[in-house]
């Protein structure tokens, strides 16, 4: 079983080579900035901005029997390739994703990641930064990413559903810049805001402004 990684990003700098240097084989970038990579990058198509038109694009593009989805300032845990193999030897039929944690120290980055965790047990909900492995044939039957300008993630894991994902006990790094800038508190309020105006039928250009 071939796997076709796919990431989206706007930033071609030190976090997706970083990111690179750890992955194997065949390697989709879909770019939708303007950047000039200082580093080499096979595979690389150019893209609107927009993470839901550009995972779109991937998907398109992608020639493998599985996908695996990741955004471009994460990192994998030691261990993650044999998952994937476990996973589709034994789940074939179901999606993965991984379990979060944030290049941060403190209280409240622990904190979010326990909440991150709790909501993708309890809730079935993981958000595009724990990734999505996902194979062809799972994500074509839905209909793959939708061109969305947010809560595409959410978009996607609802029509995966409940019975047909697993949470995977590897863990994913991701960048908590964005917590960090903002603060934590407020950006956890923001996503839940997100998440409701969303669940209430809001249409995510609309959320995107709030975002």
């Amino acid at each position: 079983m071939s796997i076709t990684i796919i990431i989206p990003t706007l930033r071609l700098d030190n976090n997706l080579e970083k990111l690179l240097e750890q992955l194997p084989g065949d390697v989709i970038i879909v770019n939708g900035g303007t950047d000039n990579p200082s580093f080499k990058i096979n595979n690389i198509i150019n893209c609107n901005p927009g993470r839901g038109i550009q995972l779109k694009t991937g998907g398109r593009f992608a020639k493998g029997d599985w996908f695996l989805f990741l955004h471009y300032d994460c990192i994998l845990s030691e261990g993650w390739q044999n998952s994937l193999k476990k996973h589709i030897k034994n789940d074939s039929n179901k999606a993965l994703v991984f379990k979060l944690r944030f290049d941060d120290v403190g209280f409240f980055p622990r904190l979010l990641e326990h909440w991150v965790h709790f909501r993708s047990i309890a809730f079935a909900l993981p958000y595009g930064d724990q990734g999505l492995f996902i194979s062809r044939k799972l994500y074509e039957g839905i209909g793959g990413y939708n061109d969305m300008p947010l809560m595409e993630d959410v978009d996607i894991i609802r029509r995966v559903g409940r019975k047909r994902l697993k949470l995977s006990a590897i863990s994913i790094t991701t960048s908590a810049d964005k917590y960090i800038k903002y603060g934590y508190l407020v950006r956890m309020i923001r996503n839940g805001l997100c998440l409701i105006l969303y669940k209430l039928g809001v249409d995510p250009s609309i959320i995107k402004k709030i975002y």
